[in-house]
């Protein structure tokens, strides 16, 4: 039950380092951020700082209005849902879940009533008596997810609660998760990620962080759709973008893009006058290709090198270049036998094009 207010956030080790600088963002009461980026980009940093378990070397942040810089974490209303379990293992479940409450010298009563509501919300009520040795690794994150609970904070703060789950059991978790932040509506959370799928499903709004900075914040669909930076559009969404080389060779409402390799694009992306000729990349997601009818324009062409028959859709790699990457990567819907070695011709619709010049959409220059 919180707004949360970061204004020229600054993260600096040892006067020299610049991990993060310049964080502007504004939580609002009920919202769940989700923060993603590469490996090393400062999420966890950030996190912690919100948490007040790292200083803060520059600008201010806000809780509630007040400025919480030099607040220790015990008081700043935050409870705090870590990677590992971090449970103590000669306790029960009831006794992990509640020693927060105690060490604050709540009656008993207050307790109970606390630790059963958690554990009902969690479905946990049968393992409470339970050491966490007796538990699967789900539900021991389920009991860490409850301990935070209890204490009714007024920000939750999760630090890749999911990462050591195995699949299975992270899709269940986040689905709980999900369950969890819709019966308590009002509760303003922060979830750090590297999983894509982890951030598109349960975000209120995401923060891309890059380059010691917000590359972009906006909400899930808002940053597949229309991305404001070829880091940003190759970051969201798997497979990534595909991007392409190309000439604007007629401009208006929709741009008519000429590609490097012989294709014709055209997009719905705005251009101007004297955007005649200039150089871009042309995005188009593996998703939103399509095979071109035979004597029609087509954006790329190329000979398929591997496949992935995966059911509901197939994966089709073009042309692995020398370092193992692929020049282009195709998703087709349904099963598309023997492909393997054809040459294909795509092509998408002109609202799923994207247009970057110099690395920065078209949409937002």
């Amino acid at each position: 039950m919180a707004n949360i207010k970061l204004t020229d956030v600054a993260k600096t080790y040892g006067g020299t380092v610049d991990v993060l600088k310049n964080i502007n963002l504004d939580i609002e009461q009920g919202e769940l951020i989700v923060f993603v980026g590469p490996s090393g980009c400062g999420k966890s940093t950030l996190l912690r700082m919100i948490a007040g378990l790292e200083k803060i070397t520059g600008g201010t942040l806000e809780i509630d209005g007040t400025v919480v810089n030099d607040v220790p974490p015990s008081e700043r209303g935050i409870a705090m849902v870590f990677q590992s379990y971090a449970l103590y293992p000669h306790m029960t479940v009831r006794e992990n879940m509640s020693f927060a409450l105690r060490l604050a010298k709540k009656s008993q009563a207050e307790i109970d009533e606390a630790v059963e509501r958690a554990a009902k919300s969690l479905q946990l009520g049968e393992y409470l008596d339970r050491l966490p040795k007796a538990l699967s690794g789900g539900q021991r994150q389920r009991v860490a997810i409850g301990r935070s609970l209890v204490r009714d904070p007024k920000v939750y703060l999760f630090d890749e609660p999911l990462s050591n789950l195995d699949a299975a059991l992270r899709v269940a978790t986040r689905i709980e998760i999900a369950q969890l932040k819709e019966q308590m509506p009002d509760r303003t959370m922060i979830y750090v990620t590297h999983d894509q799928v982890e951030a598109m499903t349960l975000a209120t709004r995401i923060v891309v962080l890059a380059n010691k900075g917000i590359a972009q914040v906006g909400s899930p669909l808002e940053l597949y759709e229309r991305p404001n930076s070829e880091f940003v559009a190759q970051f969201i969404g798997s497979p990534a973008m595909n991007l392409m080389p190309g000439e604007v060779t007629g401009v208006g409402e929709r741009t008519t893009i000429k590609l490097d390799g012989g294709g014709v694009a055209l997009s719905d992306y705005p251009t101007q006058p004297g955007d005649m000729g200039i150089k871009v990349n042309v995005g188009v997601r593996p998703e939103d290709f399509v095979e071109a009818a035979s004597g029609a324009d087509y954006i790329y062409e190329g000979t398929v090198n591997i496949t992935e028959a995966l059911g509901e859709v197939t994966l089709l790699y073009f042309e692995v270049a020398a370092d193992g990457e692929p020049s282009m990567i195709g998703k087709l819907p349904g099963i598309h036998r023997e492909m393997r070695g054809k040459t294909v011709r795509l092509t998408a619709s002109p609202d799923k094009v994207h247009l970057f010049h110099k690395g920065t959409s078209l949409l937002y220059r």
